[in-house]
């Protein structure tokens, strides 16, 4: 059953020790050449870095004539290395760098806009390409210097507006938390088993205001470390939407990981949960361990990691009435980490195979790791109700 999320307006919190985008827009309409139209495109590079590796968006806009397919190219001039990718394939020579249409994203209309992603690994880096080309038509021409510095932030409001959240249930800053444990609505549990992870009220790092939750998750299985709502979600419906802003520091790995978890009474208890496995970001279903995406090279491209380093808006939208789950990261719907009952090979080969309805009757925000991964992660704003919540 697909779910019906409206567009809302973007709010436009920034943490100021949050910035480490680095963003190159090359706008540039190509003069005709004979009786051929002008050609041009439009690409908004924006790269997340950490010390050995990076993770790259790019949004190509056509300003040519329309495509059945295409191919964006550019260079890197550091040690920049793909190793993997979304929405696209990507393949690497030497500096030289080719993206490709998958089957499903190849039309790109007059003024249309397509959005994909790399990762990769890197040493010391490299200044932001600035020679892309989309179907060998350039999108140069611009001597500008790409810049060094992101643009400077608006400070974020010291406490989010209560309209932010509507009728939510959970609608929390954790501005209200005045110890370093997690206190009141919010509790440290660790189902299953404990290990060394731990939870505290964070004073320095927040989205907005001056505090947040953090976790610093270990590795080793049943290294169980979250902190859980206190508030009741088993009436929340028909369709329960999530909204948290999430931060952390060492990128998804290939071993199964989760930082979200939910227990699912249609479950007998046991845990709905969000995390990652093979560096991107994944569902899991404890009951059955069953993933959306597959796991398959293809499935894994219709997600996406998890940038490092930076606040990232995610939500998602659990239909209670139907298998049916939607995600965004940003305002982006994540095409791998979808479901909405109608089959769809490399991506819910495996949900679909259980057709009760899930029914969440709590959240728990946290770390657990199924052999490797440490990670320190920070949560803040986070809402849950019967209506969507935007970023």
């Amino acid at each position: 059953m697909p779910i019906p999320v409206p567009r809302l307006p973007r709010r436009a919190w920034t943490a100021a020790g949050a910035v480490c985008a680095l963003a190159l827009s090359l706008l540039v309409a190509v003069p005709a050449s004979g009786s051929a139209a002008a050609s041009g495109c439009q690409v908004d590079y924006t790269v997340n870095e950490w010390s050995g590796g990076y993770t790259a968006e790019l949004r190509v806009t056509n300003e040519g004539p329309a495509l059945s397919d295409w191919r964006l190219t550019w260079t890197y001039e550091g040690d920049q290395r793909v190793t993997s990718a979304w929405n696209a394939t990507v393949t690497q020579a030497g500096h030289a760098v080719t993206a490709v249409n998958t089957a499903w994203n190849g039309a790109l209309a007059t003024g249309g806009t397509v959005g994909f992603g790399v990762q990769g690994t890197s040493g010391s880096g490299g200044p932001v390409p600035t020679d892309f080309a989309l179907n060998g038509v350039s999108c140069g021409g611009d001597d500008t210097a790409p810049p060094t510095t992101p643009p400077p932030t608006t400070p974020p409001p010291t406490t989010p507006p209560s309209e932010d959240c509507g009728d939510a249930v959970v609608c929390d800053d954790f501005e209200n938390q005045a110890g370093s444990a997690p206190a009141g609505d919010w509790k440290f549990t660790a189902p299953d088993c404990q290990g060394t992870g731990t939870a505290a009220v964070d004073t320095e790092i927040a989205h907005s205001g001056t505090r947040s939750l953090r976790l610093d998750g270990k590795a080793g299985y049943c290294n169980h470390a979250f902190v859980a709502s206190t508030a009741d979600l088993s009436a929340v419906g028909p369709v329960l939407y999530v909204r948290m802003w999430v931060r952390h520091t060492t990128a998804l790995p290939a071993a199964h990981v989760a930082f979200v978890s939910m227990p699912d009474s249609s479950q007998g208890g046991k845990a709905l949960r969000i995390g990652g496995q093979n560096g991107a970001l994944q569902w899991n279903r404890e009951s059955d361990d069953a993933t959306l995406p597959a796991q398959s090279p293809t499935g894994v491209g219709l997600s996406r990691p998890l940038p490092t380093g930076t606040w990232q808006c995610l939500r998602f939208a659990v239909d209670t009435t139907a298998p049916g789950l939607d995600t965004w990261l940003g305002d982006e719907q994540v095409p791998g980490l979808h479901a909405d009952g109608v089959p769809t090979r490399d991506i819910d080969d495996q949900w679909l195979s259980r057709t009760t309805p899930p029914r969440p009757t709590s959240l728990r925000l946290g770390w657990e790791s199924y052999g490797v991964g440490d990670d320190t992660l920070w949560f803040d704003d986070v809402a849950v109700g019967s209506s969507p919540v935007g970023c």
